[in-house]
């Protein structure tokens, strides 16, 4: 089958499904005559999604959903004319959410936290970090295990973690014969989970930005930083993702296509298949580490701890944290009293800023005075920063002015009345999982998914929970973020995955190919051993621990044994 007729049967594809999703909801479901919802508030986030797959092109695709739903909300007010009204409506759509307090202290912190990184990064301080941790090196797999633990460590930022463990790493696992398919890997399943997951990285922000817009047009109270961390429990696919990975090198078992990688390494030592095409990093764009740095790990951590401790503590204070101290000073050790305190924490966004500006600071400081880096490519490294969120924000801005079309539609409502009746508590979150993985697939990015699903389906979840903020709502949310990083690892237009690639010197193909039976297996158990039973009331634990059993019985009965001790 040739490029063209995969083009046009993916374009028939993609226009089928638009049919479905279009006009189904319209025959299942008759709206009451006093009701304010139709049918065609569905039509903005469907465009969003179906032209974003079709296109790979995320911000046209967001665009063109406001400007869709500011034409059906200047259609419905009939008051003058359509076209004017049309680019009037777009116009406020996207001043009053670039205005907005809380919106803007989002946005600068995505601008910050990014020219921090870049900051630490041309000051050495990531490499340093990784030369550290290299001299406890002895084997195949402690080569393995150590560049997953840079994955950990390296938690601020998913593109960061790529190009750094990724191109740091190369060298060391070359030398023990670690196939480069398996280095791609390590690299890219440790990247998006670790910074999904981590309370202070620059998904934080988008994420924490996303669940509160929700949180305010639900009224359900909650700070975006309380529901990140109530659905912190359910993030099966990327917990069980970094559990896999930690197994898998620990077991030094593969199968399928990564085993044949590994056999060919180890055995002949060569490190790429002979029909690979290595991708290279010097064709990546980032900012470098400066030519006569002192590099040390400490203008890393240094920076990376005064803003963790400065998040923690703002938290605290801001959550109430000095009046169950006064009570007791033991409930700074207890689960129960952050729960709380993070609960009822109103100033996420304001602490989140205020840490990112001082560990920029000290970034600074610490690049100037500790690593001899010049002031002028320290002014660079910010701008270099600050010119790589200017995606990030703008994806955010337009996913909140689309979250304000459905709002002003009535989106929410009519899903909500229309899929009632026919959807269960019990496979609701399983379901968005495997909508959100498709959706990430086909556009190549997790954030664009996390931005369209979240403010269309979590209105639906808080109806499956009787109109309240419980458990359907918060696995729902969950397997968002997870479902959104699942198809984003699967996917060979992810801009992760390519990075993986390149930084790993690693053909990319060969990387999609043998990363996605990993995957699969993943989020197979993540839906039937997390999900699903979390619906039912199943504690979180038992599933990540019969999760564990399944993934070791898996690689021992279905993988096959490479050598671990092969030293370099």
């Amino acid at each position: 089958m040739n490029t063209t007729t995969i083009k046009i049967a993916k374009l028939m594809s993609s226009l089928l499904f638009t049919a479905i999703l279009l006009f189904l909801p319209s025959l299942a479901y008759t709206a009451p005559e006093t009701s304010a919802t139709s049918w065609y508030s569905v039509l903005p986030p469907v465009i969003a999604v179906v032209l974003a797959f079709i296109t790979r092109k995320l911000l046209l695709s967001l665009g063109s959903a406001i400007v869709l739903g500011s034409f059906l909300f200047a259609l419905e007010k009939n008051q003058g004319i359509v076209f004017v009204d049309t680019v009037f409506q777009t116009g406020t759509y996207l001043y009053n959410n670039i205005t907005d307090t809380w919106n803007l202290k989002v946005l600068a912190f995505v601008i910050l936290i990014l020219s921090m990184i870049s900051v630490i990064i041309v000051a050495g301080g990531l490499k340093g970090i990784v030369q550290h941790l290299n001299q406890y090196i002895r084997s195949r797999r402690s080569a393995k295990m150590m560049t997953a633990l840079c994955g950990l460590i390296v938690f601020i930022d998913d593109y960061a973690n790529t190009m750094i463990v990724g191109s740091s790493m190369r060298s060391i696992t070359d030398s023990y014969r670690v196939s480069r398919e398996k280095l791609a890997f390590i690299v890219d399943a440790t990247s998006a989970p670790v910074a999904g997951l981590a309370i202070v990285s620059t998904w934080i922000g988008f994420e924490v930005g996303l669940f509160g817009d929700v949180s305010q047009s639900l009224s359900l109270g909650k700070d975006g930083y309380s529901m990140f961390f109530d659905a912190f429990a359910f993030r099966f696919y990327c917990i069980l993702m970094l559990i896999f990975v930690f197994i898998n090198i620990y077991m030094g078992r593969d199968f399928g296509s990564m085993f044949a990688a590994e056999q060919r390494a180890e055995t002949t030592g060569k490190l790429l298949a002979d029909d690979a095409n290595p991708q290279t990093s010097a064709s990546f764009s980032l900012v470098k580490i400066e030519e006569d740095a002192n590099i040390t790990a400490k203008t890393a951590l240094i920076p990376f701890g005064t803003l963790f401790i400065i998040l923690i503590f703002g938290l605290w204070f801001d959550g109430g944290g000095l009046i169950h101290f006064k009570e007791s000073a033991l409930t700074l050790f207890q689960l129960s009293a952050w729960h709380d305190i993070i609960s009822n924490v109103k100033n996420s966004t304001t602490i989140l800023l205020i840490s990112a500006l001082v560990g920029l600071l000290i970034a600074i400081m610490l690049a100037f005075l500790k690593a001899k880096v010049s002031f002028p490519s320290i002014l660079k490294a910010i701008k270099s920063g600050a010119k790589s969120s200017l995606l990030p924000i703008t994806i955010l801005l337009l996913a909140w002015s689309l979250k304000s079309v459905c709002d002003d539609l009535n989106t929410g409502e009519y899903l909500v009345d229309a899929l009632s009746p026919y959807l269960s508590p019990l496979w609701f979150p399983g379901l968005i999982f495997l909508v959100a993985a498709v959706t990430a697939f086909g556009t190549g990015t997790s954030w664009g998914t996390m931005s369209i699903l979240i403010p269309i389906t979590i209105p639906v979840a808080y109806q499956l929970d009787g109109q309240s903020y419980g458990i359907v709502t918060m696995i729902s949310l969950g397997a968002i973020l997870d479902g959104a990083i699942f198809g984003d690892h699967c996917s060979p237009i992810s801009d992760t995955t390519i990075m993986s690639s390149i930084a790993s010197n690693c053909d990319h193909l060969h990387h999609v190919k043998t990363q996605i039976p990993y995957s699969l297996l993943v989020a197979f158990v993540a839906l039937f051993i997390g999900y699903l039973p979390a619906a039912l009331g199943l504690s979180p634990i038992f599933s990540y621990i019969a999760a564990a059993i399944i993934l070791i019985g898996f690689l021992y009965y279905f993988g096959k044994k490479t050598s671990p001790i092969v030293t370099g």
